[in-house]
Parts: structure tokens; C-alpha cells; sequence
């Protein structure tokens, strides 16, 4: 794939999945790939985008189970390192009654050790968008300050950035990552949070609240998921909570990056958030049907007839 042609370039940690399933009352824990970032760029692939991804890996099985995953989807991993000594992270999720919970194995992992001399400079400025999240930045400070590094590049070359707010408050206390995050989250173009974890990060409450302060930080537009109630989406001129899609849904995981990846590919194409948040309610609500962070996401064919037909 050359340069000049990518919409979306996708950088952080992915991370070997491992879900847990109930057979004939024995459970297993069955094997995936996941990593917020690693999840949008295969949405957004499936969506029709054309995309390339930047990390670290392991030099293990793992890590190049990634490097053939990418390869499946036609992303191209051209940037990607594979580093010897050092390990690609994992993950597990458990199900219980208040939904997925997650057990993460990732301390010192390939991704973790991305430093700003490690960023592939041409690639960023190549890319329509570059699409990086909180996870990134709290995974080890080298890697917080790649993230920056990035996103001014992007900025530098007239390029936009999508940032996902994505807290995880088991890698870092919630000061650092409020500083860290809403830093980031001023440098760029569109804003991702989740309702649950920008409640968390702003001290705020309602919905329309939270879009006023992430505008006011700077960017063009606030597209926040609120789960079952659907997303708002809002810029300086207009907002609107676009409702979310009804399914039988039996795992929520990976959901909030299949919008991501969903929304940013529709908005490229139309120039429309709106469109694009009733395109990624959709993919997003496509994807639960299924196990996994990544086997279930749709692809953009799947997505269009389930819009028209209301039914998956």
C-alpha cells in the first residue's frame, strides 16, 4: 500500500486475547486478538478505510499472529517492530453478572517500550488521520510521550488526530491520567470518550455537559457512546444523540473500538458525524453478537444491510 493512500494510520498496544467460554459445562478461554487501537484499525478496515497500524511487538507467537492478522485484513504493518527479548502483552476476559471484566498480563511488553525517535514520521504525515487513545499514553511514560510526539507531527503536517479517551485507572491514578488525557485530548481534531469513563475523568454528569467541556478544550467534534442510550455527537454548530441499535447482545467487548473504527471511516467518506455515528451505532451493535474483540466486527456490506433491514 503506499503512503499517499491511507486514511487511517492507528498507533498503540495490541494485545493477545484470551475469552473465556462455557462448553458442555467446562469453561475455556478462547484465543484473539485485541488492543484498543489494533481494534479500530481492523473496524475501520472492515469498513472499507484504508489503513496502517504502528507498534512494537514481541518476538513470539503472539506477535506474529498480529503480523498475519494485518496481513488478513490488508493493513499495512510496514512500520511495525518486532523486538527481540521483550514480549507482545495478553489479556483476559471473564463474564459475570455485571458484564466482561478484564485480567491484563502486559508489564513491560514491545509496545510499552515505544519511545518519539521510534515513530514512523512519513507514515504519520501520510495518513488522512491518526487515530491514538489513553491506553497508549498510560502504559509507560516513553510511550506517553510517543503519543505526543505523534499527534504534533500529525498536527505539523495538516493531518487530524482521533483520540480515544479510553481510561484505565489500573495503569495509572486518575490525576495523572485527567492531566495526560485532556492534554492530548486539546491537540486533537475528534474526540472519543465513553460516557462512563468522561464522568470519571471530568467530574461531570449529563451528557451535554461533558460535550461542552471537551469542546471547549478544542476539538471540532465530540463523539461520546453512552452504551445503550446511543451516542452524542456535537460540535460548536450542533448536537444530537443518535440511538443506538437493538440486538440480542452477548459480548460487549471491543464495542466502543468497532465505532471508532466504524465512525472515522463513514466521516471520511461523507464529511458527516452524524451519518458516521448511525454507521458506527450499527457496526458497534453488530459486533456484540459475537465472542471476542475481533471475530465479530462487521464488515461494511454487513453493516449497510443491517441499517436498511433493521435486522442482523
Amino acid at each position: 500500500m503506499a503512503a499517499a493512500e491511507l486514511d487511517l494510520l492507528a498507533f498503540g498496544e495490541p494485545l493477545m486475547e484470551f475469552a473465556e467460554i462455557t462448553r458442555q459445562g467446562e469453561t475455556l478461554y478462547l484465543p484473539g486478538h485485541g488492543g484498543d487501537t489494533s481494534n479500530v484499525a481492523i473496524a475501520a478496515a472492515r469498513s472499507g478505510a484504508r489503513v496502517a497500524v504502528f507498534a512494537h511487538l514481541g518476538d513470539d507467537a503472539f506477535g506474529r499472529g498480529f503480523l498475519g492478522l494485518w496481513d488478513q485484513e490488508g493493513i499495512d504493518r510496514s512500520s511495525v517492530v518486532v523486538r527481540s527479548g521483550v514480549r507482545t502483552g495478553i489479556y483476559f476476559i471473564s463474564y459475570g453478572p455485571n458484564g466482561h471484566e478484564f485480567s491484563y498480563f502486559r508489564g513491560g511488553s514491545a509496545a510499552s517500550l515505544v519511545a518519539p525517535e521510534d515513530l514512523p514520521l512519513d507514515l504519520i504525515a501520510s495518513a488522512r488521520v491518526l487515530h491514538v487513545s489513553g491506553i497508549s499514553q498510560a502504559i509507560s511514560g516513553s510511550c506517553a510521550d510517543a503519543v505526543f510526539a505523534a499527534i504534533r507531527h500529525a498536527k505539523a503536517s495538516g493531518r487530524l488526530v482521533c483520540y480515544d479517551t479510553n481510561l484505565r485507572l489500573a495503569l495509572w491514578p486518575l490525576d495523572r491520567a485527567r492531566a495526560t488525557i485532556h492534554a492530548a485530548v486539546a491537540l486533537a481534531d475528534i474526540a472519543r470518550p465513553g460516557l462512563d469513563d468522561a464522568r470519571k475523568l471530568t467530574g461531570l454528569q449529563t451528557p451535554d455537559e461533558i460535550a461542552d467541556f471537551y469542546l471547549g478544550l478544542g476539538p471540532r467534534i465530540v463523539a461520546m457512546t453512552l452504551g445503550k442510550d446511543g451516542t452524542i455527537v456535537a460540535t460548536r454548530e450542533e448536537r444530537r444523540i443518535i440511538p443506538s441499535r437493538k440486538v440480542d447482545a452477548v459480548d460487549a467487548s471491543g464495542a466502543g473500538d468497532t465505532f471508532g473504527g466504524a465512525f472515522i471511516t463513514e466521516w471520511l467518506r461523507t464529511g458527516d458525524p452524524f451519518a458516521a455515528a448511525a454507521f458506527g451505532n450499527a457496526a458497534a451493535a453488530l459486533k456484540t453478537l459475537g465472542y471476542g474483540a475481533v471475530a465479530p466486527m462487521p464488515k461494511r456490506d454487513v453493516v449497510e444491510h443491517f441499517m436498511v433491514s433493521g435486522g442482523a
